[in-house]
């Protein structure tokens, strides 16, 4: 009788992973994208990036913020420290207290963290039907697919739903989101955001661009860690080939 509530327990314990992996396994293929930092030599197209977070700045940051970002840290995608500091004074930040003992509000500094939309998390859920939007710092490489799925999904909203989906209010059919159903409306359209460099202001442009971005946030580092490898495996070959010279000259005589 123990190993049969054994065996009924641990089958009903097991059957949330398999319905996930039921659905993992029923959601469709991620299209596969070219990326310019795909590969041991790829690198990051700062022109991408800077359109990538114009994109965020104009219209993902009004939900999602990205916490683990310092204003500074938009050097890496090609801006000059004159560009940051404007950048960060469009928005402010309550600071002190001053000499009076009062708290006061100031622009940004490129030493703050990115402004985020919300005070918290709960005034967040309350201003999106009980959902709080995600930090977007990690959210690259939080996600199987990366790139691919950001683009995916920014990309795949689907209105009006397949027959048969039931949608509460408030929900939106996505077939790249897990469960399909998200409390996110489609935010992106054709000519919402204005380049200028002349890049076509389309959703697929828009898409493949903060996807570039948000690659970039959660990953700065990788041209660098890149180029370090690339040096380290250099070094390897050099020295297994001066160490395979030294063991034929000592070994010579020995045949």
């Amino acid at each position: 009788m123990t190993l049969r509530l054994s065996l009924a327990l641990m089958i009903l314990a097991m059957m949330p992973l398999a319905q996930a992996r039921a659905s993992e396994a029923n959601a469709p293929e991620l299209p596969r994208q070219s990326w310019s930092f795909d590969g041991p030599f790829g690198t990051y197209d700062k022109a991408a990036l800077q359109r990538g977070f114009k994109v965020y700045r104009d219209v993902c940051s009004s939900c999602h913020s990205m916490n683990l970002l310092y204003y500074r840290d938009l050097e890496g995608i090609g801006y000059n420290e004159a560009q940051i500091k404007n950048i960060a004074a469009d928005y402010t930040i309550e600071d002190g207290p001053n000499d009076e003992g009062d708290m006061f509000e100031r622009p940004r500094l490129p030493s703050d963290h990115f402004k985020a939309p919300f005070a918290n998390a709960k005034a967040a859920a309350y201003a999106n039907n009980g959902a709080a939007p995600p930090d977007l710092s990690l959210i690259a490489k939080a996600r199987e697919g990366h790139a691919d799925y950001i683009y995916a999904l920014l990309t795949s909203f689907q209105n009006p739903p397949p027959h048969g989906a039931n949608l509460a209010q408030g929900q939106y059919w996505n077939e790249y989101f897990p469960g399909h159903k998200l409390a996110m409306p489609p935010p992106l359209s054709d000519g919402m955001v204005a380049y200028e460099d002349g890049t076509p202001e389309t959703l697929n442009q828009y898409a493949r661009d903060v996807a570039q971005f948000l690659t970039w946030a959660g990953d700065p580092y990788m041209e660098e860690r890149k180029r370090t490898g690339l040096k380290v495996l250099l070094f390897l070959l050099v020295f297994a080939s001066v160490m395979y010279a030294v063991k034929r000259k000592i070994w010579a005589d020995q045949h």
